[in-house]
């Protein structure tokens, strides 16, 4: 498949399961305006910060069904769609738990509900307090509405139940993830490399990867073993991800990734750079500048230099490698066809290629 193919294969996908996010967010509008303006407010709040972003778990689900020959697109959409308004909640929920009212450069559900309130001349602490609670609010309901909208894809019997219990398990483990992240910022000794990437693997590649590819693999009446196999490779390939997007915080380019490289460091972020940063001789000399609020691009740029200086950017960059590679290794077995390996090369080789 070529270039061309392959993005209009990709944007036919979006398309897919845009209509039935747009179909439900438009029958959850009618119910609510029932039920008085604020809560038809709500909801268009929650579809404004649903929308936007690359359905990237939903293009998971369907790649993984096509390429298993299930041809129910609608079907597939349904169950991507279920993926998308889990990652909706999560996100809302995280940035509660992270007391941010931003995302992706504009007000989030918590900074929507607390921009209204500050207008209206309610103090910033309450503001920000209600903001947050109404965030709560609808997280929960873009959670118990991912339940609803697997249910809607039509699949029933044993299909029906194992895309329940990979549902299941993605958000158990995401939680887990969760809980961990947050007790590493509170905890006195940092974590270690691999606890980083264990936390990874659960907050991140369960629900974002390894969960949509078995998914879509399950609906098309995969085997076990097919089954298992993308499951491997989405844990690996997931952590991959997420170690390559740590380094893009640090390293990147502001311009090619939407973000600032100044975040993470203000923010004191653990991640697999820190880990291994933390361990070398040179990071005394910057430590008290990790974490700092008041963190200036001089600053920034002294602690870029110790993790060049210290071997982490490199160390993080070999694993993320080592990550990929062994995602396609998991592919590579006569449980899969040849369709699924043409199918998810390009995934790692994405990947790869961010890898400096």
């Amino acid at each position: 498949m070529d270039t061309h193919d392959l993005v209009a294969t990709s944007e036919r996908r979006q398309q897919h399961v845009e209509r039935v996010l747009t179909s439900f967010f438009s029958d959850s509008h009618y119910r609510a305006r029932a039920l008085g303006a604020p809560y038809a407010a709500l909801w268009q709040t929650l579809e404004r910060n649903a929308s936007g972003g690359k359905l990237f778990r939903p293009r998971m689900v369907m790649a993984a069904y096509e390429a298993l020959g299930g041809t129910d697109l609608d079907a597939a959409a349904h169950v991507g769609a279920a993926f998308e308004l889990l990652h909706t909640a999560l996100i809302v929920h995280d940035d509660v738990i992270d007391r941010d009212f931003v995302r992706r450069g504009n007000p989030n559900v918590s900074g929507s509900y607390r921009d209204i309130a500050t207008t209206a001349g309610i103090p910033l602490p309450i503001a920000e307090h209600r903001g947050m609670s109404v965030a709560v609010i609808a997280g929960d309901l873009a959670l118990f509405n991912s339940y609803r909208m697997l249910d809607r894809s039509g699949a029933e019997g044993v299909v029906r139940t194992r895309l329940h219990d990979i549902f299941d398990e993605a958000m158990f483990v995401s939680a887990a993830g969760e809980l961990y992240d947050v007790d590493f910022s509170i905890r006195a000794e940092p974590p270690t490399v691999d606890e980083i990437v264990d936390m990874e693997r659960l907050k991140t590649a369960g629900y974002s990867f390894e969960g949509p590819l078995q998914a879509g693999a399950v609906l098309a009446g995969a085997s076990g073993e097919a089954v298992h196999a993308l499951g491997r490779y989405g844990r690996s390939i997931g952590i991959a991800y997420q170690i390559v997007d740590d380094l893009l915080g640090v390293f990147g380019d502001e311009g090619d990734t939407g973000k600032t490289t100044m975040g993470d460091l203000r923010e004191g972020k653990r991640t697999v750079l820190l880990a291994h940063a933390v361990t070398q001789p040179g990071w005394a000399a910057v430590e008290t500048l990790f974490g700092s609020p008041e963190l200036t691009p001089e600053g920034a740029d002294r602690i870029r230099s110790v993790l060049e200086e210290g071997g982490s950017r490199r160390f993080a960059e070999a694993l993320a490698r080592d990550f990929a590679n062994r995602a396609w290794e998991a592919l590579v077995t006569d449980a899969l066809p040849e369709a699924v390996r043409q199918e998810f090369q390009p995934v790692v080789a994405s990947v790869l290629g961010r890898v400096r």
